[in-house]
C-alpha cells in the first residue's frame, strides 16, 4: 500500500502478527487490511459482505446460492475499500452471512434445526433465535428456510470454532491493539440494509415510498460518544441523505460487544440503503456507487479527524 503521511501519533501494525487462519475447507475466515500507519483510533468491519458459500452448505440447502445471497450486505466491503489508504485498519468476513453470523453471540442456535440436543451453553432463547437469525441462522432475508434437513451439533460447532471465533479473536486483538497506541478505541461496524425505497439527493432510485437512506446505530446513546453520531450524520446529511438514528436498527452484537465506554471503547453501527449503490433484483453495482463511495470517504475522513476530546466526552 502507498506510504502515506502520518501524524507522529500514528502507529505501524505488523501485519504478521494478525495474520487470518486457513478454516478446514481451505478458506480464511476473513481478510484483515491494513494501513502502512494507522493515525486514529478506528477500527472498521464488514461483518455480512462475504461472498464464500462452502460446496457443502451449498447441497445442503433448500435454496439456491441468488436466493442465499438476498442475507449478504452486498459490496458493503468494497464500499469501504478506502479504509486502510486512510489510516485504519479493516476486517472483512469471508463466509456468507447465511452460512454464520459473526455479529451474534457465538451459541445463538436454534434447535429446531438440530438432529441432535444442543449443550446447556447455548443462547436458544434469544429474539434473534426466534426470528430464524441465530449465528446459524434458519432462513434467509426473506424468511425462507434455508435447510433441506435438519443438522448435527457438529457441523454449528465446526462453524463456530473455525470461523466466528477466529473473526472475534483478531477484531479483539485490532481493538486491543488501538486502545494500547491511543488510550482508546472506536469500532465502525459496517452494514447495509434492503429498501423499500431511497433517495439520492431529489432523484428516486427506487419506489415512491421513502425510506431512510442510512441508519447510525448507538444503542441509544450506549455505545459511543455523543460527537461520532453527529459527525457521520452531518457528513451524510450535507449530500442530501435521509439519516435516521436507531430505528430500526440500534446496533448488533459487535456493536454492544465493542462498544463498552467504560473499557475505553466505543462503536457506532451503519446501515446503508441498498437502493442507493446496488440492484437488488440483480445484485449488481448501480452507477451511483462510486459516487457513494466518495461520500462516504468524505464521511470517513470527518471522522478520522475528531479529537481526542470530543470522542471522550459524554
Amino acid at each position: 500500500m502507498t506510504t502515506m503521511t502520518a501524524p507522529e501519533t500514528a502507529v505501524q501494525i505488523a501485519e504478521d502478527a494478525l495474520a487470518p487462519t486457513v478454516a478446514a475447507d481451505g478458506h480464511a475466515p476473513f481478510i484483515v487490511t491494513y494501513p502502512t500507519q494507522q493515525k486514529a483510533p478506528f477500527v472498521f468491519s464488514s461483518p455480512h459482505s462475504g461472498r464464500h458459500y462452502p460446496a457443502d452448505f451449498i447441497a445442503a440447502s433448500a435454496l439456491d446460492r441468488a436466493t442465499l445471497r438476498a442475507s449478504e450486505d452486498i459490496f458493503v466491503d468494497q464500499l469501504f475499500s478506502m479504509v486502510p489508504a486512510m489510516g485504519a485498519p479493516m476486517i472483512a468476513a469471508e463466509y456468507a452471512r447465511a452460512y454464520l453470523d459473526v455479529n451474534r453471540e457465538p451459541w445463538e442456535l436454534d434447535p429446531k434445526m438440530f438432529s441432535d440436543p444442543l449443550p446447556d451453553y447455548v443462547n436458544v432463547r434469544s429474539g434473534r433465535v426466534t426470528a430464524g437469525l441465530g449465528t446459524i441462522a434458519r432462513v434467509v432475508a426473506l424468511g425462507t428456510n434455508i435447510y433441506k434437513d435438519k443438522m448435527p451439533f457438529a457441523d454449528a460447532k465446526w462453524r463456530v470454532e473455525n470461523v466466528y471465533q477466529p473473526f472475534h479473536q483478531t477484531m479483539e486483538s485490532l481493538v486491543n491493539k488501538t486502545i494500547d497506541s491511543f488510550g482508546h478505541s472506536v469500532l465502525i461496524d459496517c452494514h447495509s440494509m434492503p429498501s423499500s425505497g431511497s433517495s439520492f439527493g431529489d432523484m428516486p432510485l427506487r419506489t415512491k415510498g421513502a425510506t431512510a437512506d442510512f441508519i447510525l446505530g448507538d444503542r441509544h446513546g450506549k455505545s459511543c460518544a455523543p460527537t461520532l453520531m453527529a459527525v457521520a450524520e452531518d457528513v451524510l446529511k450535507s449530500f442530501n441523505y435521509r439519516v435516521v438514528r436507531n430505528d430500526p436498527y440500534s446496533g448488533g452484537f459487535n456493536t454492544r460487544q465493542y462498544g463498552q465506554r467504560d473499557k475505553g471503547q466505543q462503536a457506532m453501527q451503519i446501515e446503508i440503503n441498498r437502493s442507493l449503490y446496488v440492484d437488488e433484483k440483480t445484485l449488481t453495482k448501480t452507477d451511483h456507487f462510486d459516487v457513494l463511495q466518495q461520500h462516504l470517504s468524505a464521511m470517513v475522513t470527518a471522522l478520522l479527524d475528531i479529537s481526542p476530546d470530543a470522542l471522550s466526552a459524554d
